[in-house]
């Protein structure tokens, strides 16, 4: 079907597409003070818009919105089209709370009465 359009016509679905993915995109690569918006997702990694992006490498943060989702460890792999292609080489979650270095137990208290 694309070889009957004009090379012009493609060239105006391919960046409405493009535009398209960078609306639907909710998470965000921050590095630094650079965010760029992740537009695939995968267990193994991610990809961004190769023309926004530079080769990015080390370690990042990826937010959903404002929330905090992940801290990892990044390489560039490969550039299929006009996406830049990452892998993690390390992926943890990010977590609200400290961890803790000692046993919880089930039946402490929830809260204390005091005598009146």
């Amino acid at each position: 079907m694309s070889s009957f359009l004009p090379q012009s016509v493609r060239d105006e679905l391919a960046a409405a597409q493009k535009s398209a993915r960078r609306r639907r995109a909710t998470r965000v690569v921050h590095i630094g003070d650079e965010a760029y918006p992740i537009l695939e997702m995968t267990e193994d990694g991610f990809s961004v818009d190769a023309a926004d992006a530079p080769r990015l490498r080390g370690l990042i943060d990826i937010y959903d919105g404002a929330r905090h989702l992940y801290q990892a460890l990044i390489v560039a792999s490969e550039q299929q089209g006009d996406l830049m292609r990452y892998e993690f080489k390390r992926n943890t979650a990010a977590t609200t709370t400290a961890p803790v270095d000692f046993e919880t137990l089930d039946n402490r208290p929830v809260a204390l009465l005091t005598q009146r």
